[in-house]
């Protein structure tokens, strides 16, 4: 059975847009972010694959200014939405960490086994 627990309504997340967020799921805390482009959402947990760090700059921040590329605040690497895949910076073809999410009745749901 699939678990899902509410991460935010859609409607507060811009397009382009993104929302952090911070959950427990089972004995775990998730620490991640929903990016929002069109129909689509994508979901991925907060922390930079080369240094660990959490991306935002600013809370909800994950974008850059041209709401293309999920941006990290430590070191500028860039990272692609869609795939999590870093395209500039210290760890080109590096993958952010997705997270399993769905959009339903309005809502943005991070799914997890019950």
């Amino acid at each position: 059975m699939t678990e899902m627990i509410r991460i935010c309504e859609l409607d507060r997340i811009a397009d382009p847009g993104s929302y952090g967020f911070s959950l427990t799921r089972g004995d775990r805390f998730v620490n991640g972010f929903v990016v929002r482009r069109g129909k689509e959402c994508f979901a991925y947990r907060n922390s930079c694959p080369h240094t660990g760090s959490p991306l935002d700059w600013v809370d909800h921040q994950f974008l850059d200014r041209d709401g293309a590329l999920i941006q990290c605040a430590v070191h500028d690497a860039r990272f692609l939405i869609d795939t999590g895949e870093c395209i500039l910076g210290p760890c080109p073809g590096a993958f952010l960490e997705a997270l399993p999410i769905r959009v339903e009745g309005g809502s943005v749901y991070l799914l997890g086994e019950a």
